[in-house]
């Protein structure tokens, strides 16, 4: 049966048909609206959103069900990757580019272009970006990189890099730069603490005692203290992550959709 799905261009909907599942139907009711899975990226936008104090609303995209293969999907976000984010500019996907738009649109979240942090933030914001969650994104799908036979020899080459990022990272903490705060959290904050949450959790067919929070003393005292926010506390229960999901995290139990 073919359906009406409405792509919302800002708060406006365009009709458009497709025989993908009926995702997207309907007017936004908010400013922002995110497709989301439980415990995937879209966490990360989420917790910001929630931090920042900002209206918006949810769209499941069901993992089980690859609807983020849909054509309906596609047309939010060609590579069929989560999370978008539709905003009265249109949709957005790459979940760092989201974080930039929402701390400069809306002046939270994030050193000022004109502040003397600005530089600082940046190239460590696309470093957890372009770097930690490229080589995550090797370790959880491995399998996607090369032969299946050949997944766990991959991911043997990837952690010794992993754990490096987290030295590097754990240094930086420990000079408290003000972007790295659970006090008064930037976008960033939250980034590293879902990427940390991850390598915890993930995959979870394959050898993760490699990593020990413990091991970053610093970062591991920033994700405690950021459990106690009440982003964090939304977010939890809006994905069932429990009461500590990023020093002690266990899977997500949601009440709709799945993280895998």
């Amino acid at each position: 049966m073919r359906g009406k799905y409405a792509f919302p261009m800002g708060n406006v909907a365009i009709e458009a048909s497709s025989n993908s599942t009926a995702l997207y139907i309907g007017y936004m009711t908010a400013p922002y609206r995110l497709h989301y899975a439980p415990d995937n990226a879209s966490l990360v936008i989420r917790l910001a959103l929630e931090e920042m104090g900002l209206p918006f609303e949810t769209v499941l995209v069901n993992r089980r069900q690859n609807e983020q293969d849909s054509a309906a999907y596609r047309a939010l976000n060609p590579n069929g990757l989560i999370p978008v984010l539709d905003t009265p500019q249109g949709p957005i996907f790459e979940t760092a580019a989201i974080l930039l738009w929402l701390a400069d649109t809306h002046k939270q979240l994030a050193p000022a272009p004109d502040s003397p942090d600005r530089a600082a933030f940046l190239k460590w914001l696309f470093f957890a970006s372009n770097t930690l969650h490229a080589d995550l994104r090797i370790l959880f799908y491995a399998e996607k990189y090369i032969d299946a036979a050949q997944a766990e020899t991959l991911r043997e080459g990837i952690r010794p890099r992993l754990r490096q990022h987290l030295r590097v990272l754990d240094a930086e903490a420990r000079n408290a730069p003000v972007w790295l705060q659970a006090d008064t959290p930037s976008v960033l904050c939250y980034y590293l603490a879902c990427q940390m949450r991850w390598i915890a959790l993930y995959p979870t067919s394959a050898d993760r005692s490699w990593f020990q929070l413990a091991d970053t003393p610093y970062l591991q005292e920033t994700l405690a203290r950021l459990e106690f926010r009440p982003a964090t506390q939304a977010a939890s229960a809006a994905e069932g992550l429990g009461v500590t999901p990023f020093t002690s995290p266990r899977y997500a139990t949601p009440e709709e959709g799945s993280a895998t």
